[in-house]
């Protein structure tokens, strides 16, 4: 890819498409290289949700390497669509909000960027919900009457110190917000060599504990439901949800870049801290969780449980740390950035980044994100490959439009203006967009139970099942198509 960036060369300061927030980043202010990049994926990708990622593989069937390779696979797939949509943002120094206008058009670019934003605040809560639900653990320590404070009804379905910690939790992420974009830089360069490290310690307790790696290896096979389980109808779901778990920041993965130095930092960073990352942390998760079943006698998924039964306090309050640390840096970089600029986008002159932020962090109280997550399986299988289908049809029309019909280029002045060459709604795109979501619907139907799944057949629930893979090829494929028909006389 070229090493090129093109900056805004007229004032376009006086349109109420143009913010601070949304101006293309020129190439002086660009500060970020392929370390910084990578610092950002290790942040983001040293979670919980990665380190039992592999569990709900595991308990439909597969065992630990299976569940590693599916992992891999997904994630490898999904760093093509990641460094295709980042270019963009290198080469003009605009975020997603921004580039949807080009493909989706000026005002059709709100819904569009709306459609990614809404998700992440889903995920937002969801974060949230986990990063102080480890502070509660850690003030237990200190403060076990904590757990005896007042229960504040089915409604709320927590005690007055969950609901604290959790709150707790919240303003952290507000402040980080408020401090701004270049604060979330710093926060991943310090947190990930700590969060690999805290990881890494984990795997050796767990090792050293057991005393063989291959024990720790066999006992995984418990954790799975059994050997009748066929591999490949648990593995094109399974590879759909994986790609579905970063399919997110695939769309938006603009935001960032637009801060890379050059392309080749992009890229590089992109490929050195997702695939492994993902991949070492799942593996930490998996045999941590074998270890479990021998040290314990049973299976301890959640880091955070497990870690409330070491005995020594110092050990215990170092681990929550690390692991509201953890929280914090993926919850910031992946589920706060790409809502607060979909709100932005709204009304970019009257609504700010901070201010966007502060909404998402609003939103991710209300969905009473601890009720989300009452059914892992659903979490998985339903919530991730469901959005992964929204999320591929607006894939697919970006990386035709962009790369196949503009060949890369546009006009970076008229993204910001209302009468421009980009005005209105793309029909085109929006057409592609709705038609491509048509084949997964079924499945989708059937898998929310709104319709009975003997109804439509085993055809459509298999679709289901590559849904991400099937709503972007019919995108991509449909877009290029209506495009070529707009050309004919």
């Amino acid at each position: 890819m070229k090493e090129e960036i093109i900056e805004l060369t007229e004032d376009v300061s006086d349109s109420p498409l143009y913010s601070e927030d949304f101006a293309p980043v020129p190439a002086a202010e660009r500060t970020w290289n392929r370390w910084n990049i990578a610092a950002i994926w290790v942040g983001m990708a040293v979670c919980i949700p990665t380190y039992m990622l592999a569990s709900s593989l595991i308990e439909q069937g597969m065992n630990w390497w299976q569940a590693l390779l599916t992992i891999l696979l997904g994630n490898v797939i999904v760093l093509i669509p990641m460094i295709l949509n980042a270019h963009v943002g290198t080469k003009y120094g605009i975020p997603l909000p921004v580039f949807l206008r080009l493909n989706f058009g000026v005002d059709g670019a709100v819904l569009a960027a709306l459609l990614r934003g809404l998700v992440a605040c889903g995920w937002f809560g969801i974060q949230t919900w986990i990063g102080g639900a480890a502070i509660y653990q850690l003030l237990l320590i200190v403060w076990p009457g904590l757990a005896g404070s007042p229960y504040l009804g089915g409604l709320i379905g927590l005690n007055l110190g969950q609901l604290f910690c959790f709150l707790l939790f919240w303003l952290m992420n507000m402040w980080i917000i408020y401090r701004g974009i270049e604060s979330i830089k710093q926060l991943e360069n310090w947190a990930a060599p700590f969060l690999l490290l805290i990881g890494v310690s984990l795997l050796l307790w767990a090792w050293f504990r057991v005393g063989s790696m291959s024990q720790i290896l066999d006992a995984s096979y418990v954790l799975a439901k059994g050997s009748d389980v066929q591999f490949w109808k648990i593995f094109w779901p399974g590879l759909t949800a994986m790609v579905g778990f970063w399919a997110t920041l695939s769309l938006n993965i603009p935001d960032f870049t637009r801060y890379a130095k050059t392309q080749k930092d992009q890229i590089i960073g992109q490929a050195i801290g997702l695939p492994g990352t993902m991949v070492l942390f799942s593996f930490i998760g998996i045999a941590v969780t074998s270890a479990t079943v021998i040290i314990f006698g049973e299976a301890i998924w959640d880091p955070v449980a497990l870690l409330a039964r070491f005995e020594s306090p110092l050990v215990v309050a170092l681990s929550m740390i690390g692991l509201t640390i953890a929280t914090l840096s993926t919850n910031i970089a992946a589920n706060v950035v790409a809502p607060a600029n979909s709100i932005a986008n709204i009304m970019p002159s009257k609504i700010s980044f901070r201010m966007g932020g502060y909404i998402t962090g609003i939103i991710g109280i209300i969905i009473f994100p601890w009720k989300l997550l009452a059914d892992p399986h659903g979490y998985i299988f339903v919530w991730l490959i469901a959005y992964s289908a929204l999320l591929g049809a607006l894939a697919g029309v970006m990386i035709c439009d962009y790369y196949i019909i503009r060949k890369t280029e546009l006009d970076l002045a008229q993204l910001f203006r209302l009468g421009g060459i980009y005005k209105g709604w793309n029909q085109r795109a929006w057409i592609a967009f709705a038609v491509s979501l048509l084949p997964v619907l079924p499945g989708f139907l059937a898998t929310v139970y709104l319709i009975p799944a003997e109804s439509i057949g085993a055809f459509w629930m298999d679709l289901y099942s590559y849904a991400w893979f099937v709503t972007f090829f019919v995108a991509f494929g449909l877009y290029w198509a209506l495009m070529q028909l707009k050309k004919q006389p």
